[in-house]
């Protein structure tokens, strides 16, 4: 079972450590390339999942954190413009948001596994991103939780804008999480084409 693994564990973590990479890279006005990279952890949770279980599915997601906890261990050491390129809450966020959404795309997938080919992959997906955003954004950069790390100036997010530029006022780090998500959702969908072409050859291989 460990080494039919392999291949996930892998993909895992060259898209953790792509993400953390390219989250340093801003696209446009609300995201970076990280955003990009970082949903299709997704669909090697739930190409797992199918394939070996959902046992394998969360063996999958621990490396992935581990490998999280490793980049932003290393990124808390590099200093960038403002200081280090990751911060205590930056990696709180991006820890608790990876274990939960993952492990909550497991949850959601096994409950619709049986259904049609597509519903499990899409709706986890999609629920599992969703929290996944909220939580990062939330822990990263709410003014309201400032305690987590009091010399983290973070006023910068809280900026009131219009949000994504055209809606009514928020913080800014609302229209970044907004920006996040609908790439997400948008993505969820893309990948629904690799799942079903990889899940069809696997399993007539298989066969």
């Amino acid at each position: 079972m460990t080494r039919n693994l392999i291949p996930g564990i892998l993909a895992m973590a060259a898209i953790v450590v792509a993400s953390n990479i390219l989250v340093q890279f801003l696209f446009g006005q609300w995201l970076t390339w990280g955003a990009f990279t970082y949903p299709f952890a997704f669909l090697v949770t739930d190409l797992t999942n199918r394939l070996h279980g959902a046992p394998a599915a969360r063996k999958v997601v621990v490396a992935g954190f581990v490998v999280g906890v490793i980049c932003s261990l290393i990124g808390s050491q590099i200093m960038g413009e403002f200081g280090p390129l990751v911060t205590l809450r930056i990696a709180i966020g991006s820890g608790v948001a990876f274990l939960a959404a993952q492990l909550l795309d497991i949850s959601v997938f096994n409950r619709l596994r049986q259904g049609s080919w597509w519903r499990a992959p899409l709706v986890s997906t999609l629920v599992g991103s969703s929290l996944d955003t909220a939580l990062f954004f939330t822990i990263a950069f709410s003014g309201a939780l400032t305690f987590i790390e009091p010399a983290n100036d973070v006023s910068w997010a809280g900026e009131s804008l219009p949000l994504l530029g055209v809606g009514p006022m928020v913080p800014l780090w609302v229209s970044l999480g907004f920006a996040d998500w609908f790439v997400k959702l948008f993505l969820a969908g893309v990948a629904l084409v690799p799942f079903r072409l990889i899940v069809g050859k696997l399993t007539t291989r298989v066969a």
